[in-house]
C-alpha cells in the first residue's frame, strides 16, 4: 500500500510542477505546454495536483473547457477508486 501511495504522491508532484512550468512560460511569453500534455499529466491519478496547481497557481482557472476535461477526469478517478477501494483493502 505504501508503494501505491507513494506512486500517487509522486503522479501528482509531477502534475502539479508541470503546471507551474507552464505558468512560469505563460508569464514569460514562452511557447507554452500544450493543453492535452497536462491533461495527460492528469491522467494517472493526478487531478488532486492539477486542482491545486489551477487553485493556488491560478492556472487556466478561466478557461472552462479545461476546467470541465479536468472535472471529468476527477470524477472517472474517483469513481475508479470507489469501484477498487475493495480489492485494495484486502491488499493490506
Amino acid at each position: 500500500m505504501t508503494v501505491l501511495l507513494s506512486c500517487l504522491l509522486f503522479f501528482n508532484l509531477l502534475c502539479f510542477l508541470l503546471f507551474a512550468l507552464d505558468k512560469r512560460k505563460a508569464q514569460r511569453g514562452q511557447r507554452r505546454i500544450p493543453e492535452k500534455t497536462l491533461h495527460f499529466a492528469t491522467l494517472p491519478a493526478a487531478a488532486p495536483g492539477a486542482w491545486a496547481a489551477i487553485l493556488l497557481l491560478h492556472h487556466k482557472n478561466r478557461k472552462a473547457s479545461f476546467w470541465g476535461v479536468t472535472l471529468a477526469m476527477t470524477l472517472l478517478q474517483g469513481a475508479a477508486l470507489y469501484f477498487a477501494w475493495p480489492y485494495l483493502q484486502e491488499l493490506v
